[in-house]
């Protein structure tokens, strides 16, 4: 199925150059893997490249690149490991490459309370279950 029409909901939310990265990468991942979890984490490491996840959907990032350990290591899901992924967690879109005032100003942009006390890992977590929570909500 072409990757415009299984776009996940995140990313009907957002910029169409995301949207089109998305299914351009997941198209190319289906010839490549065949259908499933594989051709999606192939995108979404695409996506994640030079997209950040704020609340329900994805925004350009300041500086292209990696956006957790995951990425840097391998390159991209495609190049993964065959083993199991939750030795090597990512933060779900969160831009862990980025500086902490950053992190912090998504942080104030999604109402997170503490962030100020945050040091740079609990600003990615709580992004990371903000992003979550607003994600269910646009959901139902």
């Amino acid at each position: 199925m072409p990757g415009k029409e299984e776009l996940p909901s995140t990313l009907r939310r957002s910029p169409e150059k995301a949207q089109q990265t998305w299914a351009k990468t997941h198209d190319s991942a289906v010839e490549e893997y065949g259908e499933g979890e594989r051709a999606h984490r192939t995108a979404f490491a695409s996506v994640k490249h030079s997209f950040e996840k704020v609340g329900d959907h994805w925004e350009p990032k300041e500086e292209k690149g990696p956006s957790d350990e995951q990425a840097a290591r391998s390159g991209s899901a495609a190049r993964g490991s065959r083993g199991s992924r939750g030795s090597r967690g990512t933060a779900g879109g969160v831009d862990t490459t980025a500086s902490k005032r950053h992190l912090y100003d998504i942080a104030k942009r999604l109402g997170i309370s503490g962030r100020s006390s945050m040091d740079k890992a609990q600003l990615v977590e709580a992004i990371q279950r903000a992003n979550d929570r607003a994600t269910r909500a646009a959901r139902s």
